[in-house]
């Protein structure tokens, strides 16, 4: 399955990765957008589409990302 996920729905997953599970992201995802303030309507969007996302995949296609935070750097490690 193609899950089309953006840079930053693959950062947010990374993030909130704790449990290495599939349905521990996804519990993860939605006890952090219960948090949430009105005011953070970007990152429940965001938030909801991951979500969704991860509960349309498989295991397997769980098991196949690589969801591993970006450190922020831009730098490519040949230098």
């Amino acid at each position: 399955m193609n899950t089309n996920l953006s840079y930053d729905e693959r950062q947010l997953m990374a993030l909130y990765n704790e449990s290495g599970t599939r349905t521990g992201l996804i519990s993860s995802l939605r006890e952090m957008r219960g948090h949430l303030d009105t005011e953070e309507k970007e990152l429940r969007e965001l938030t909801d589409s991951a979500i969704r996302k991860l509960e349309a995949m498989s295991e397997d296609d769980y098991a196949a990302l690589d969801l591993i935070p970006d450190d922020g750097s831009e730098e490519d490690d040949a230098g």
